[in-house]
């Protein structure tokens, strides 16, 4: 009996330990608004990017799409997250949902509008300011976060999805294999 107890404790350690601290949140998916566990995602090398329907930057979708397309199956995931901090996504969650799509075929993870700065930032913004020591400073600003969640890179929104520095950083990242990997 103790030892089955034991062995389920290490399960739960294991468990808790394969998630990075900075992907341990959930947050409600866009086109449904339904709760997704950001551990889906550990392993992989996540892009994380604050998006806005009617910036200077909105074409940077099609960039973020593609590049999506490229590296989904060496391991990358884009997570978007729309924020009305700059003024410029007024949308419901429907409204942007149905523009990413309709607009710039949208097809990796969207999560609802969001605050990614400031004190009531989405803690997961929260955590990646804290890594970084940057805040988002405009829409499509971009995070690459390494498969073990222990490196942060910041790019700021004049970067592009196919500027040649974010795309170095992410074939690094995808090149790097995690703990147990």
């Amino acid at each position: 009996m103790l030892a089955s107890t034991s062995g389920y404790a290490t399960t739960e350690k294991v468990v808790s330990t394969a998630c990075p601290r900075v992907l341990q949140h959930t947050v409600q998916r866009l086109q449904d608004e339904k709760p997704q566990n950001l551990c889906q995602y550990a392993g992989q090398v996540v892009v994380v990017v604050n998006t806005a329907s009617f910036c200077g930057f909105t074409s940077q979708y099609k960039g973020l799409e593609a590049l999506h397309a490229k590296y989904k199956d060496r391991g990358l995931v884009l997570l978007g997250f729309p924020s009305n901090d700059f003024s410029q996504e007024p949308d419901s969650n429907a409204k942007i949902a149905d523009f990413c799509e309709s607009t710039f075929g949208v097809k990796f993870p969207m999560f609802v509008k969001t605050t990614v700065r400031g004190p009531d930032a989405l803690p997961l913004f929260k955590q990646l300011t804290e890594q970084t020591g940057t805040t988002p400073k405009w829409n499509f600003y971009k995070y690459i976060i390494s498969r073990d969640g222990q490196t942060v890179k910041s790019f700021s929104s004049m970067t592009g999805p196919q500027d040649k520095s974010f795309v170095q950083e992410i074939e690094k990242q995808l090149a790097l294999k995690g703990a147990g990997q």
